[in-house]
């Protein structure tokens, strides 16, 4: 009788955690469709939003998976004043890990308020699936 309690209560705690892990990030497909869809608007955004040039922006979109990790990979960079090209690294030294291992690298502790801000939503398309106005908006 204990072990079955004990086995329903863990899987009711794995199901209450992946649908929580299924909230992180939920932007991501939607602005993958967004920015695929028009690629030169995308830069344009990235430029006005990270106050950086096409080169930069190229270097880090021809590095990635998708134009949500370039997105990501920006944030992260402005979130914990580092270079995008330090950021890059621990892109790819990690990749696979997931964002909140890139983040606590980076010295961005996963359960910050930031961090949980950019999970929830991103802010470079405005009233398309983000606030519109995110810490560090320029």
């Amino acid at each position: 009788m204990k072990r079955t309690i004990v086995l329903s209560l863990s899987l009711v705690m794995l199901f209450a955690a992946s649908a929580q892990a299924a909230q992180d990030f939920a932007w991501v497909n939607d602005f993958n469709i967004q920015a695929q869809a028009d690629p030169s608007g995308f830069r344009a955004r990235l430029a006005a939003r990270f106050r950086i040039g096409d080169a930069e922006i190229s270097a880090v979109i021809g590095n990635v998976a998708s134009p949500a990790d370039a997105y990501i990979v920006f944030r992260l960079g402005e979130m914990s004043h580092r270079p995008t090209d330090q950021v890059l690294r621990e892109y790819k030294s990690s990749r696979g890990k997931g964002w909140g291992v890139i983040a606590k690298s980076l010295g961005i502790k996963p359960g910050s308020k930031e961090f949980h801000e950019l999970k929830r939503s991103q802010d470079l398309y405005n009233g398309q699936g983000g606030k519109g106005k995110g810490k560090g908006k320029r």
